[in-house]
Parts: C-alpha cells; sequence; structure tokens
C-alpha cells in the first residue's frame, strides 16, 4: 500500500508542478521595451563625443551603431549589430537622430535585443516543461514495472499451477512473495493445493484399503463357493434321478458364476485410470526445456540445451511425467539431480538421475505398478501412483519411461518421439 501511496503523490506533486509553471509563465511579462533613460544618455554621450568618436566609450548596457549622413559607420559597440537603416527597420532596432548646432549630422542605431529575450525565455519553459514531463514519465514507467512485478506476473504463476492442479499435480508448491499485493491471496491457493494433496493421499489409502478388503473377500468368499462345488459334484455323482442331476449341474454352474464375478473384482479398481485423456499433438523441444525447468522447482539441476525439433506429445501430460520424476527424486533422494539428453533417429531421450543410491534390484520392475513403492518410502506421504500414470501417459504418447538404477541414484529415462516418427 506505501507503494501506491508514493506512486499517487509523486504523480500529484509532478501535476501541480506542471500547473505552477503554466501559470507562471501564463501571469508573467517580459518586458522587451528598450530603456528611455539608458537610450537618452546614449545619445547625449555620442551628440558630446561626435567629433571624437574614437575616444567616445560606453557607458551603458546598451549596444549601438553610430552612423553619418552617408550610413558610414563611425562607431559601433560589437560586431553583429544593423550596420544600416534599413537592416534596423527590419529589426526592429531604435533609430534617433544625431544634431549638432541644430544640424543632423547622423543616426544612433541602438539594437533591439528583445527577440533574444524572448527566445530565451521560451526556452527556459520548454526545459520546465520537459523536466516536469521526464519525472512524470519516470514515476508512470516505475509504477507500471511494479505493477508487473506485483500484479501480472504473479497471476502468470498462478495459471501455471492452475494447469497443473487441474493436471492432476499436487506436489509442486506455489511461489509466494508475501511483500506484493497478492501475497495473501496466492497463499490461499497453496493452501487449496495442500489440503487437495491430502484429500487425494486419503482417497487412495481409502482405495488400497477397499482393494485390501476385496482380496480378503473374495478369499472368504471362495471357500464356502469351492465347498459348495465340492459337494454339488460329488451329489452329481451319486444322483440316480435325472432331476436331482439337474438340480446339481445348476448349483454347480452358479458356484463358478460368483468365483467369477469375485475374481473380476481384483482387475475393477484399473479401469479407472482410463477416465485420464492424453491428446498428443506436434510441440517445439525448446517447450520441453521449458518443462524441464518448471518441473525442477528447487532448482537441483542443470538443465541442457535440446536439439532444434519437433516432438509428438501432450504437453500437459508430459509436463505431468516431469513433475512427478522430479517430485519423487525430492522426496525420495533429496539430492542434486543430473539430466541428460540424446537424440536418437526416432526419439528424444532424457535422462533424469539422483544421487539417492537407488532402490533394491529386486523393486525395479513393480515400481511401475500400481500403489508399488520401494522401500526407501517408508515413513514418506505417497500414493505409488507416479510412475504408474507416467507410465501410461508415456505409452499413449507413442513414447516409454523406463526406471534402472543409475551409477550414484535412481535414474528415470524418458523417451519422446519425434514428430513424423509414428
Amino acid at each position: 500500500m506505501k507503494k501506491q501511496i508514493y506512486f499517487l503523490c509523486g504523480v500529484l506533486m509532478t501535476f501541480i508542478a506542471e500547473i505552477a509553471v503554466l501559470i507562471v509563465f501564463a501571469v508573467q511579462t517580459t518586458d522587451v521595451s528598450q530603456d528611455a533613460v539608458a537610450v537618452n544618455e546614449v545619445v547625449q554621450t555620442v551628440t558630446d563625443d561626435f567629433d571624437f568618436m574614437e575616444e567616445h566609450n560606453n557607458s551603458t548596457s546598451l549596444n549601438y551603431v553610430v552612423i553619418d549622413n552617408n550610413e558610414s559607420i563611425i562607431y559601433k559597440t560589437k560586431s553583429g549589430l544593423s550596420e544600416s537603416i534599413n537592416a534596423a527597420i527590419i529589426h526592429r532596432d531604435t533609430i534617433l537622430d544625431i544634431t549638432v548646432d541644430n544640424a543632423v549630422v547622423g543616426k544612433i542605431i541602438v539594437y533591439n535585443d528583445g527577440t533574444q529575450t524572448l527566445q530565451s525565455y521560451k526556452q527556459t519553459a520548454v526545459i520546465v516543461m520537459s523536466t516536469v514531463i521526464a519525472v512524470q514519465t519516470v514515476i508512470c514507467v516505475g509504477y507500471a514495472v511494479y505493477l508487473y512485478l506485483s500484479v501480472i506476473r504473479p497471476f502468470r504463476k498462478l495459471k501455471g499451477f492452475a494447469q497443473r492442479v487441474a493436471g492432476g499435480n499436487l506436489d509442486i508448491p506455489l511461489a509466494m512473495d508475501r511483500q506484493n499485493l497478492f501475497g495473501a491471496f496466492t497463499e490461499s491457493f497453496d493452501i487449496m493445493r495442500s489440503e487437495l494433496k491430502q484429500a487425494r493421499l486419503a482417497e487412495a489409502q481409502a482405495q488400497q484399503s477397499k482393494k485390501e478388503l476385496v482380496a480378503k473377500l473374495s478369499h472368504d468368499i471362495k471357500t464356502p463357493v469351492a465347498s459348495i462345488k465340492a459337494v454339488s459334484e460329488v451329489g452329481l455323482a451319486v444322483a440316480t434321478t435325472e432331476k436331482d442331476k439337474a438340480n446339481y449341474t445348476q448349483i454347480i454352474g452358479k458356484a463358478d458364476q460368483i468365483n467369477k464375478l469375485v475374481t473380476n473384482l481384483f482387475t475393477a479398481t484399473l479401469e479407472e485410470l482410463q477416465q485420464l485423456t492424453v491428446t498428443p499433438a506436434n510441440i517445439e523441444s525448446k517447450q520441453v526445456k521449458s518443462m524441464l525447468a518448471n518441473a525442477d522447482y528447487l532448482h537441483r539441476a542443470t538443465i541442457p540445451d535440446m536439439p532444434d525439433c519437433l516432438v509428438y506429445a501432450d504437453a500437459l501430460r508430459l509436463q505431468q511425467v516431469f513433475d512427478n520424476i522430479f517430485a519423487n527424486a525430492y522426496k525420495y533422494a533429496n539430492t542434486e539431480i543430473t539430466v541428460a539428453v540424446q537424440k536418437t533417429d526416432k526419439h528424444i531421450n532424457i535422462t533424469i538421475e539422483d544421487f539417492g543410491g537407488g532402490v533394491n534390484a529386486e523393486e525395479l520392475p513393480v515400481l511401475k505398478e500400481k500403489f508399488k513403492r520401494g522401500s526407501n518410502a517408508k515413513n514418506i506421504d505417497g500414493a505409488g501412483l507416479g510412475l504408474y500414470i507416467s507410465d501410461y501417459f508415456m505409452k499413449n504418447m507413442h513414447g516409454e519411461l523406463n526406471v534402472e538404477n543409475g551409477a550414484h541414484g535412481l535414474k528415470v529415462a524418458v523417451s519422446i518421439l519425434l514428430s513424423g516418427a509414428v
């Protein structure tokens, strides 16, 4: 709020200064007339010294030229003055007769410096107004920069944040500056992200609990169903009438039907993933570098330049893939990260590796499965869905995601298809 007050005070002060300057120059009048006393003094001294003009001394501040009746110059105070009657008339100089013994012996041309005085006055006015306008311009430009930094740029960050939240990425916090005008506003959005993340984790835990419950119930249901089927098969073997055989056959069929329905419960949750749509399109490789930079919000990696080309990918989903990989590196390794880029005939391969030591070799094959995490994930919040969803996205973009232990830690390789290589 203080910055807005300073801006308004600065604009108001410059506006008052402009009005004051205009009033001063509008009211003030510039006297461009000749000094009559000084002119009379010049006429008197020139008349007295006319026969000895080489000894004449100008005791006034006026500049003048003395000529005889033939317009020959007898005396002048400086060069650049009007030296003839015609020139004096054009310049609006004062022309007076020099009379000696009641006879006109010459003329004195007093230089009119009113034009120079008026020009100087105008220049002063222009300089003052230009200075005030320049100060006002600097204040306005400064405030425009302030508005960009405190309003426009935070809203642009908020736009990218909203896109990530809409895409399901709730791990990256919203950077905020409590000093700017919208600091509290953006903080509210980050609180919302945090609450949504907690709700997502709770939902994932509920889903996991549901899966465990389904497994337990299926076991409990299959055991009596198997017993019913076994007894029915024995009854069918010893039945003597067609009616009994038909009844036992129907019981066996219903037992098989129940067994199939229970088995289908195990795979029902996997269908939920199909709701995440992937729409690949041609995008510039420099956008991929921007996505990597956005995902590395803690700035723990040096992002290399990308080969100049087009790739075939869904920008939103590819951003989610990188976000998940960097978020996992932050969460489980908490180290520096190396990023390498290599272009092949059909793909751009991006390798992201942390320095956390990796995971057990036997755990690598299951890391891309749903709800699966390594043993290093104990006591760390997570649902085990990041790599699973990322792998799903890459497959639907005709790319690939591979996970392995590198020289220093877990290494995730993202292979993005080049445009035209579909």
